[in-house]
């Protein structure tokens, strides 16, 4: 049994998979995000209580929007205080006596998606979240690959390539990012940065949502955006294919429901890469909210 914990800012899913990959169990409960003890406690008591239901010792996964040092196994995260800076890997192993994977959650959602039925026996896919941030993850043969430090997949903290800020003009907007660097991918290519865009260029703030309804009617200020976002997106695409050349891509998060993206990007991107090179093919993530937790689970399966 795969048992697969999503530790998020404001609640911590559950779910049991079995051998078949099929989930059995869900629970959800809010996460203790000021007292460190209490954390290990609820998911500890998780373990325990679905180990008692199935009759065995389940394997276990937490995915979580951070990481662990590769040094000394402490876990960088914002959006849970209380596991900053603590051990919380080998502080659970101690708890439930067995060994627990931890990683990134769009470390998770990509090996979500790599697990889907259709994408399995691919030999690269690359998970791109474009939400409230920009990030993603690489799988290779079905696993996980988060380099020396674990942060392999960070894409969203590199830097916007020369040619796309030329492609912005001489008025490109140069935008900070919550790591405390400017010009970095996560600001621009995330549907925070799909609004700071339009209001950089246009003067006033739209969300996402309203900006793409406005496109569909022919709204001649959504159109000039979303062309210039169209663009700007296959040019960091490009480069980011160029350097990890993925069999497949698969997009998540709120702004990968633009389907003009999966319209435009196998006709722009090409012009930007190596001329051996083809664009991968791009697909819609299938998993939604529940590619965490499946994620995490498959952490365990190689």
């Amino acid at each position: 049994m795969y048992y697969g914990f999503d530790v998020g800012g404001t609640k911590i899913e559950f779910g049991a998979f079995n051998d078949k990959l099929e989930r059995v169990a869900t629970e959800r409960t809010p996460t203790p995000t000021e007292d460190y003890e209490q954390l290990v406690e609820t998911i500890a008591g998780l373990v325990n209580k679905y180990d008692q239901e199935f009759g065995c010792e389940g394997k276990i996964g937490l995915g979580l929007p951070g990481m662990e040092d590769a040094d000394d196994g402490t876990v960088l995260t914002v959006n849970v205080p209380a596991a900053k800076g603590k051990p919380l890997r080998a502080d659970l192993e101690a708890k439930i006596g067995r060994s627990v994977k931890i990683e990134n959650d769009a470390n998770c959602f990509a090996l979500s998606e790599a697990w889907d039925d259709e994408l399995k026996d691919q030999p690269s896919v690359m998970g791109l979240i474009l939400g409230t941030g920009f990030g993603g993850g690489l799988i290779y043969d079905g696993a996980v690959f988060s380099g020396r430090n674990h942060v392999a997949g960070e894409i969203g903290h590199t830097r916007l390539p020369l040619d796309a800020w030329f492609h912005l003009g001489e008025n490109a907007p140069l935008l900070g990012c919550g790591c405390g660097k400017k010009g970095c991918l996560d600001s621009y290519l995330s549907g925070r940065g799909f609004e700071l865009i339009y209001s950089h260029y246009f003067g006033e703030e739209k969300k996402a949502i309203e900006i793409i309804n406005a496109y569909k009617e022919g709204e001649a200020q959504a159109v000039e955006h979303v062309e210039r976002f169209m663009e700007l997106l296959a040019i960091c695409f490009a480069n980011i294919f160029t350097a990890n050349d993925p069999h497949v891509v698969a997009l998540g998060g709120g702004l990968s429901n633009f389907e003009l993206i999966y319209e435009e990007m196998p006709k722009r991107v090409p012009k930007y890469l190596l001329s051996v090179a083809k664009c991968p093919k791009i697909v819609k993530a299938k998993h939604g909210d529940s590619g965490g937790v499946r994620g995490a689970a498959f952490l365990n399966i190689k």
